[in-house]
């Protein structure tokens, strides 16, 4: 299947390289997210897949996740709601948390003049993003739904042909 393997190669680097794109334009490129997209083809007896890999929380990001009292437009189809088993558990704490002092973002009290501590912005912000949720980017569906357009009469040629160079016709006696 040489044929079927490099259009669905050019498929997935078509998939790989918009998302990255996608990412960079929302200012979320070269993160741990963005360095995380990568793809992979497995072939067995009985089929051909394209496995694309990325950091769990690739699929929050893209496809959004419904907060607990309201949701963004964008994210009313998503699977993931928060307070359903079906979100992020925990680790939206743990998450923020870490973004925070990886950026080193802080805010200043402007009745103080002080920086509020990073125990009281992960607060604030995990309690907005519980509540309203987070809006989902599509960073990744699109370039993989556009891809499947793109690619998806070059796939069946290219396994059509590899079929017939695997037929062999005898005479028959």
């Amino acid at each position: 299947m040489k044929q079927l393997e490099a259009v669905m190669t050019r498929y997935a680097k078509y998939v790989i390289q918009q998302s990255k794109s996608n990412l960079t334009k929302d200012k979320k490129g070269g993160g741990d997210l963005y360095n995380s997209l990568k793809y992979k083809i497995v072939e067995d007896d009985t089929a051909m897949l394209v496995e694309f890999l990325m950091e769990d929380y690739g699929a929050f990001v893209d496809r959004g996740v419904k907060g607990v009292n309201s949701t963004y437009p964008e994210s009313a189809l998503s699977p993931f709601k928060y307070g359903s088993g079906t979100g992020p558990k925990g680790g939206l704490t743990k998450g923020i948390d870490k973004w925070l002092r990886q950026k080193k973002f802080q805010w200043k009290d402007k009745k103080t003049g002080k920086f509020m501590s990073y125990k009281s912005m992960r607060y604030l912000i995990v309690k907005k993003i519980y509540f309203q949720g987070i809006r989902a980017d599509m960073f990744f569906t699109k370039p993989f739904r556009a891809g499947v357009s793109k690619y998806e009469l070059e796939m069946s040629k290219a396994f059509t042909a590899d079929i017939e160079s695997q037929m062999v016709f005898g005479q028959k006696q």
